[in-house]
């Protein structure tokens, strides 16, 4: 699969994270039977905030539920006030109640 093919799989997954829940580049390699390209799905989720579409890339944190790509956000606190707005609470740069909030692409979808 190219790159851009690859991308843009992780940006239609990313799109169908529901308001208010998260999920993780894991999970998402996982549902795009990538398990082993957490990071890919990361960098295209960096080159997201490009995109002429709005990509909820916000949605998606590290497998601890940890705000790990919010230096991508223009603001260190940008990420975290995208996920208040949807009603998810953030400590320490950390998702509480993550297991609870967790959407997993590969059940759902």
């Amino acid at each position: 699969m190219k790159q851009s093919d690859f991308f843009q799989s992780v940006y239609e997954v990313t799109k169908k994270i529901p308001f208010g829940r998260v999920t993780t580049y894991g999970a998402i390699a996982r549902y795009l039977g990538t398990a082993r390209s957490s990071r890919t799905v990361g960098w295209a989720l960096n080159a997201s905030h490009h995109s002429s579409e709005f990509i909820p890339a916000h949605r998606v944190v590290n497998r601890k539920g940890m705000l790990s790509g919010k230096h991508h956000f223009g603001t260190s606190t940008a990420m975290e006030q995208l996920l208040e707005n949807e009603g998810v609470t953030v400590v320490n740069n950390q998702v509480v109640h993550f297991e609870k909030l967790f959407w997993d692409p590969v059940k759902a979808l």
